[in-house]
């Protein structure tokens, strides 16, 4: 796709705005041309710090996480990003954080919603330099709190836009070498996103929200995307595979791993049926909210298909982990 003649925010709204109809149905252009605008607009926003405060001090690398780490975003995504700089003795930090705010503006005013839980590189939590981030991550898991594995599963999920790639892979190193020495960690990160809403009822019938302003919805990226998305994350933990995306971690299990590996042509077509329903959606808060009494009798087949795959997904990865973990 050719890269637009744009320095505003506004003019990439506009681009955003033109230009997403063109891949709205298509899973890997729609992702291909979020990490086209994404990395655009953080390149005008480093060229706006830049023209007031100067050139960034340090080496340093911006990420984002979530579904843009995953490389599966929607139609309509929110923002969830972090920086990570070099940095003896944390003099640059005040520069980063400075640029880490008009990069959450930049992607607010470009179409990208703020996280609500302020996963954002313009929150100190998030916007570190690599020491700090070394010890923080090193904290999150002795601490092995249900908030501070979310933080870490949620960070695990994390790819470099711009930026040194080296400094994210260190980091996930520091991931491995705690699992290393304390190896059923990860039974702690499996009971930390294993609970979810049951899908299907005892009768086979999908089971919908019954009141409310979401009546007869199913929430599809928690309940039917997440089984294949935690799943792939725990695996990658214990497989100490760095790559981020879902996809790509299915392809990276190792070759004994068949019954698992063959779910990933499952998973694919998943991001491709969830997006035949997105069209009428136009906001960050609904995009994920199917309205299950829409659908004909062949799709409501195909989304019950795809929630028990995710079941025995669940199940096999707990399988596995368990022998991981030296239990039967």
């Amino acid at each position: 796709m050719k890269e637009p003649m744009v320095d505003t925010y506004e003019q990439l709204k506009w681009w955003r705005m033109s230009y997403i109809e063109q891949v709205k149905y298509d899973h890997m252009k729609l992702n291909e041309f979020h990490d086209e605008l994404i990395t655009k607009t953080v390149k005008v926003a480093i060229e706006n710090v830049t023209s007031e405060w100067g050139p960034p001090p340090a080496h340093f690398a911006f990420f984002m996480m979530g579904s843009a780490g995953r490389f599966e975003q929607a139609l309509w995504s929110d923002q969830d990003h972090g920086l990570v700089f070099f940095s003896t003795d944390g003099r640059e930090r005040d520069y980063f954080l400075k640029l880490g705010k008009e990069i959450s503006l930049a992607l607010e005013c470009v179409g990208y919603v703020r996280c609500d839980g302020l996963v954002m590189a313009s929150s100190e939590r998030w916007c570190k330099s690599l020491l700090a981030w070394k010890a923080q991550i090193q904290e999150w898991m002795e601490e092995e709190s249900f908030e501070t594995l979310r933080h870490l599963l949620t960070f695990f999920d994390s790819r470099v836009f711009i930026g040194n790639p080296s400094l994210l892979d260190e980091l996930k190193e520091v991931i491995f070498l705690n699992l290393n020495e304390k190896p059923t960690l990860i039974q702690r990160f499996y009971d930390n996103v294993e609970r979810r809403k049951k899908a299907i009822g005892v009768f086979g019938q999908l089971l919908v929200e019954s009141y409310g302003p979401h009546k007869n919805v199913i929430h599809l990226k928690n309940t039917v995307l997440f089984p294949y998305v935690n799943s792939l994350r725990l695996l990658a933990l214990q497989e100490k595979i760095t790559a981020p995306e879902t996809l790509v971690r299915f392809e990276q299990l190792p070759d004994e791993m068949t019954e698992i590996k063959m779910l990933s042509a499952v998973f694919a077509r998943l991001l491709q049926f969830r997006l035949r329903f997105q069209e009428i959606e136009q906001s960050y808060e609904t995009i994920h909210l199917l309205r299950v009494d829409k659908l004909t009798s062949n799709e409501k087949q195909e989304l019950k298909g795809y929630i028990r795959s995710g079941a025995r997904l669940y199940k096999l990865t707990k399988k596995h982990i368990d022998k991981g973990c030296g239990m039967k």
